[in-house]
C-alpha cells in the first residue's frame, strides 16, 4: 500500500470517528444527562459538592 492510500484510508477512518461522536453527543440518550451538567453551575449546592468531590485528597501547594 502506498502512503496515498493509507492517508485516504486514515482521513475516511477519522471522518468516520468524528461523525460517531456527533452522532453520540446529540442522541436523545444523553440529552438528559447534558441538561444536568448545564445547569450545575447554576444550582449552588450541587455545584459546591461537585467541586469538593472533584477536589478531595488533593493537596495544594500555597
Amino acid at each position: 500500500m502506498d502512503t496515498v492510500n493509507f492517508h485516504i484510508l486514515w482521513t475516511v477512518a477519522l471522518f468516520i470517528l468524528f461523525i460517531a461522536i456527533i452522532i453520540w453527543a446529540w442522541s436523545s440518550k444523553r440529552k438528559e444527562e447534558f441538561d444536568e451538567l448545564a445547569n450545575l453551575p447554576l444550582d449552588e449546592e450541587k455545584f459546591a459538592n461537585q467541586v469538593e468531590e472533584n477536589t478531595s485528597g488533593r493537596k495544594y501547594n500555597a
